[in-house]
């Protein structure tokens, strides 16, 4: 006996084809190459708002860490000539700090009024009273978060405003994808 193929019904579907229809193989147009440019600004929607780091997040930058733990002043010098916009120098602002740290131990008091500056730069949330809080009881916690911040933000505190107004003054350099050879096409 031979097997019986199945007769297809004259009321059933056709079946579709097991391949593309041949206009799917043609070939598309190539693509032009992309030009690069350097990036806009970032518009108030991209700017993050609020801190960027945590309070206790010391050792995400570890270096900076250390610095703080043993010369405080040091990192407090190099945000605030960050955060002055180049008007309080560094050396000034670390002469301050350890003269009132060394005399009178409480230079948190001087210390947290630039805290209180970063909001105003930054639209950061906090308020004088939890500043002050914050740099009496976590001074070298908030120190490095405040460096943090100004680093994630774009400035390097460590270069002083002087570094940064000529870092941000620098062209972007345009990047241009490499041009790569068209390959075999069909018509």
């Amino acid at each position: 006996m031979c097997p019986r193929k199945p007769v297809a019904d004259a009321n059933s579907a056709p079946q579709p084809a097991a391949f593309p229809p041949p206009q799917a193989f043609q070939a598309s147009p190539p693509p032009s190459v992309p030009q690069f440019v350097a990036a806009a600004p970032p518009t108030q929607s991209q700017v993050p708002t609020g801190w960027t780091t945590g309070l206790c997040a010391c050792f995400d930058d570890p270096s900076n860490c250390c610095i703080t733990f043993f010369c405080p002043c040091v990192t407090f010098g190099q945000t605030a000539e960050v955060i002055d916009k180049g008007n309080t120098s560094c050396f000034r602002a670390e002469t301050t700090c350890a003269l009132l740290f060394n005399h009178f131990g409480l230079f948190c008091c001087y210390t947290c009024t630039y805290r209180t500056k970063l909001p105003g730069l930054y639209s950061l949330h906090g308020d004088q009273c939890g500043d002050f809080c914050t740099h009496c009881w976590c001074t070298c916690c908030a120190l490095c978060q405040e460096y943090r911040e100004l680093k994630n933000r774009g400035l390097d505190p460590s270069i002083g405003w002087a570094g940064n107004q000529q870092k941000m003054q620098q062209p972007i350099p345009v990047v241009l994808p490499p041009v790569v050879p068209m390959g075999m096409m069909r018509n």
